[in-house]
């Protein structure tokens, strides 16, 4: 969102994002990996580059917003499907930060990631969470259990998308993010 803001002019504020997804055709097939700095987990490519794939001459502002958008819900299912292939087990996601004040963001990840997404009521927890464990050093917490307590549920989204509709999206960003790899990383 912020190089869509101050370097390309897309939007004034990232609150802008969301109105213009909504605007935005859902048969959307515009990829961007934002490879800026490279890709990092799972792919741990630092000579990928960023690249935007699908455009067409209606391509605009709206369908470069929601592809960015759309990029954070597929880069969170690539480290789903890591965590899944190492043992791990996915049955709801709670989000935070900034980003979660956007409710077209937090329905798609539901549907891309096929799970809940719960927001809480306190969306920026990192300062919450610096300061629950320097409660529980000083004891006014006594397990992370007492802590874990205090979460409360602001909002939810369930998966509205069909698997099929799921499975086309991810494999369009799979085939994006397999041609911004390095040459050395896509064999």
């Amino acid at each position: 969102m912020q190089w869509l803001r101050d370097e390309m002019g897309l939007i004034e504020k990232a609150s802008d994002s969301e109105a213009m997804a909504r605007a935005t055709a859902e048969d959307l097939s515009v990829y961007l990996v934002p490879a800026f700095t490279g890709l990092g987990a799972p792919y741990w490519d630092a000579s990928a580059r960023a690249a935007i794939f699908g455009m067409t001459r209606d391509t605009g502002a709206r369908e470069l917003v929601t592809a960015a958008l759309m990029a954070v819900c597929y880069q969170t299912r690539d480290l789903v499907e890591a965590i899944v292939a190492d043992g791990g087990q996915l049955q709801k996601l709670r989000v935070d930060g900034g980003m979660v004040k956007n409710e077209f963001l937090l329905q798609s990840l539901a549907d891309i990631l096929a799970c809940e997404v719960h927001r809480p009521v306190v969306s920026e927890t990192t300062a919450l969470g610096a300061a629950y464990v320097a409660g529980l050093q000083a004891g006014i917490y006594q397990s992370l259990s007492q802590i874990e307590t205090n979460w409360q549920l602001d909002q939810s989204w369930s998966p509205a998308q069909p698997e099929s509709w799921r499975q086309a999206r991810y494999s369009g960003w799979q085939d994006a993010v397999r041609r911004t790899l390095s040459t050395d990383q896509s064999q």
